[in-house]
């Protein structure tokens, strides 16, 4: 009995029996057997034109599409001509057949389109039937086509971009580091390139030409002086900006951090046991605004569950606790120099609000002012960092660009590489992270379903 109807565009199959041969993974596997009907043209000699002989027979097999759990197979005769006059072999033509693979061409198109939908390799191998191996080849063509030329060269970028964003990400463990650079405006990866030095932007620019380079105004990046040193020497009209979120990550790190472990050692020294103990666990307090820390204790007065309970497992409910502002209210009261910090973020924060560059020059410069005024080594370090970018700070008035979106990219790229289990071809990886950053999302698979097969 005939189970499986064989799709259309099989020219000549005519379908005859029906079996199940073997069982893969719980799935059966059918073999459909067939006869491959002959075309003219494959008996015509293309060198001398004449008639060619059937000089062999091979029997060969070729994956079909899945049908639900069913596995499928194509089995049919292949013949191998012979020409008596010039001796030139060929061999019959399988015009269903996927070029350079063992499947139809349907089976081939339904993997390209799970993948496209942004299936894992795994999964699409899961659902095919296919080999991981083969997976990855289809993708990769797939993605050539897409985002190459002739798998050479990467395609140009569609659009002109007004504003760009840098910066690295590890690529392998080990100092192996590589660097994106994405179109801020649309979140698109504009060039993908291994290491963190000028060369990656010098190519960038190579790539995209000078006179696209033009219509560029300002590039997003973080402290690096690589990257800030190479776009004002080949477009010293691209404006550098330094926005919020990497100047407070240094002021967070390097001073607040460090100065509450130096106030921690001088209150033990001094014997002060008790204050140096308030310190403790008060790091996310003391780099917290105080906006985030009355958010919080407003979460707690209405008791904000943050974690649920479960019975199943034993868990206990998690709520959130109150008593943030009056700690941290508590830290500045004890130590000047915490009251300080606190001057410093507020005095930020509101320089980052700013649309007049003159104004927000004056913020900072004050900033400045008051770190050179303590004496501190870390605060003195900040304000030689704010010094030294300062040009690049204050563009944040005219250019009201941050590095959310390239910081959105590089988490990106980590949830792709934990798909894949790692991708040690760089080439391929690159090519995945430009075909996810025009996709907009990475697929969740407990949500999306699975495409129809055509």
């Amino acid at each position: 009995m005939n189970l499986i109807t064989l799709p259309s565009g099989l020219v000549g199959f005519n379908n005859q029996t029906t079996e199940i041969v073997e069982t893969i993974s719980d799935r059966e596997m059918y073999l459909l057997h067939g006869v491959l009907s002959r075309d003219e043209a494959d008996g015509i000699c293309p060198h001398c034109n004449r008639r060619m002989h059937i000089h062999n027979e091979y029997e060969v097999n070729l994956k079909h599409l899945c049908f639900g759990k069913r596995l499928s197979t194509l089995r049919f005769s292949k013949l191998r001509y012979f020409c008596p006059s010039c001796g030139y072999t060929q061999m019959q033509s399988v015009p269903f057949q996927a070029q350079g693979h063992r499947i139809t061409c349907e089976l081939y198109q339904y993997a390209k389109d799970l993948l496209a939908y942004g299936f894992t390799n795994k999964e699409v191998a899961e659902l095919t039937g296919l080999g991981k191996n083969t997976v990855k080849d289809i993708d990769l063509q797939r993605l050539k086509e897409k985002y190459t030329i002739d798998g050479e060269k990467l395609i140009k970028p569609e659009r002109q971009a007004r504003f760009i964003g840098i910066d690295e990400f590890k690529l392998h463990n080990g100092h192996k580091y590589a660097v994106v650079i994405i179109d801020m405006e649309t979140g698109h990866i504009l060039w993908l390139a291994h290491g963190k030095k000028k060369a990656t932007v010098y190519s960038f620019i190579e790539h995209v030409s000078l006179e696209w380079m033009d219509g560029v105004e300002a590039v997003a990046c973080d402290m690096n002086s690589d990257f800030q040193e190479a776009f004002e020497d080949r477009c010293p009209h691209i404006q550098s900006v330094f926005d919020y979120f990497h100047i407070v990550k240094n002021f967070n790190d390097k001073v607040v951090g460090e100065i509450r472990k130096d106030e921690q050692r001088r209150l033990h020294e001094e014997g002060d046991h008790k204050g140096a103990d308030s310190l403790k666990r008060s790091r996310y307090i003391l780099t917290s605004s105080r906006k985030t820390l009355q958010k919080k204790d407003g979460e707690a007065e209405k008791g904000k569950v943050i974690s649920k309970g479960s019975t199943l497992f034993y868990k206990e409910k998690i709520v959130r606790k109150s008593g943030h502002v009056d700690k941290y209210d508590e830290l500045l009261s004890q130590n000047k120099l915490l009251f300080t910090l606190d001057i410093i973020k507020e005095k930020l924060s509101e320089a980052y609000k700013m649309t007049d560059e003159a104004k927000m020059a004056k913020e900072i410069s004050e900033i400045m002012d008051i770190c050179k005024a303590t004496g501190n080594k870390h605060l003195c370090w900040f304000k030689r960092l704010l010094d030294n970018h300062f040009e690049g700070i204050i563009a944040h008035a005219t250019y009201d660009i941050s590095a959310g979106k390239i910081e959105g990219i590089n988490n990106k790229i980590k949830t792709i590489r934990r798909q894949g289990y790692g991708y040690p071809d760089d080439d391929y990886f690159f090519l995945k992270l430009f075909d996810a950053s025009r996709k907009g999302y990475v697929r969740n698979p407990s949500t999306n379903k699975i495409p129809q097969e055509k």
